[in-house]
């Protein structure tokens, strides 16, 4: 839903990868930094009954985690650093950053459990379903409500909602946003792909 916008944005991103290209980064060692920084935000979410501020350092950290995310990306394309390999590792690691995030979440009791996996199982097949239907040549992007920076934005303001309000009320309710959201951005792709296939005639193939 936000792709239009994210094009935009990592073309406003292109000074911050060109000084990230002068001090020796690479697009892979800012992915890496980018699930280091994950998995702290899921420490501090899992530790928030600690010192209220550890919701805030969550937020932030997540937030950085998803600008890592949008950067390496720029930096890739703009020296030409694209590689089948990159695009997978950039892949595979935003899945653990996710669900370490929403780990963070459910084990410091900021959400019901339920509520937690629900919407954790559906983060990660939204990713699913749009590498299994760019496996069959189907353009994924753009479809759906919830993709990545929807998700990010979604849990950032229901966190900083958290620390200025109720912590497991307003956490609670971004994560069932999150799982209600999610699994219909599902639905839409699973309709999506069902509907290109059908014009194609290609609904009894194996995939």
């Amino acid at each position: 839903m936000l792709t239009k916008l994210k094009e935009k944005v990592q073309k406003m991103l292109t000074a911050e990868a060109r000084v990230a290209y002068r001090i020796g980064l690479t697009p892979n060692a800012i992915s890496i930094i980018g699930i280091i920084l994950a998995f702290l935000s899921a420490l501090a979410y899992a530790n928030w009954q600690l010192t209220a501020f550890n919701l805030l350092l969550a937020t932030v950290l997540l937030l950085f985690s998803g600008f890592c995310d949008a950067i390496d990306g720029v930096l890739a394309r703009l020296y030409k650093e694209a590689t089948v390999f990159g695009g997978f590792l950039d892949s595979m690691l935003d899945r653990y950053a996710d669900a370490a995030v929403y780990v963070g979440i459910i084990i410091g009791g900021l959400c019901n459990v339920l509520w937690g996996l629900i919407a954790l199982i559906g983060s990660l097949l939204v990713s699913y379903s749009r590498a299994r239907a760019e496996a069959a040549n189907l353009k994924m992007e753009s479809i759906g409500l919830a993709e990545r920076a929807e998700r990010i934005i979604i849990l950032a303001i229901a966190s900083l909602a958290a620390y200025f309000w109720q912590p497991q009320t307003a956490m609670n309710a971004g994560i069932i946003l999150l799982a209600i959201l999610s699994n219909l951005t599902i639905l839409q792709r699973s309709i999506h792909v069902y509907r290109k296939l059908e014009k194609t005639g290609s609904l009894a193939e194996k995939g």
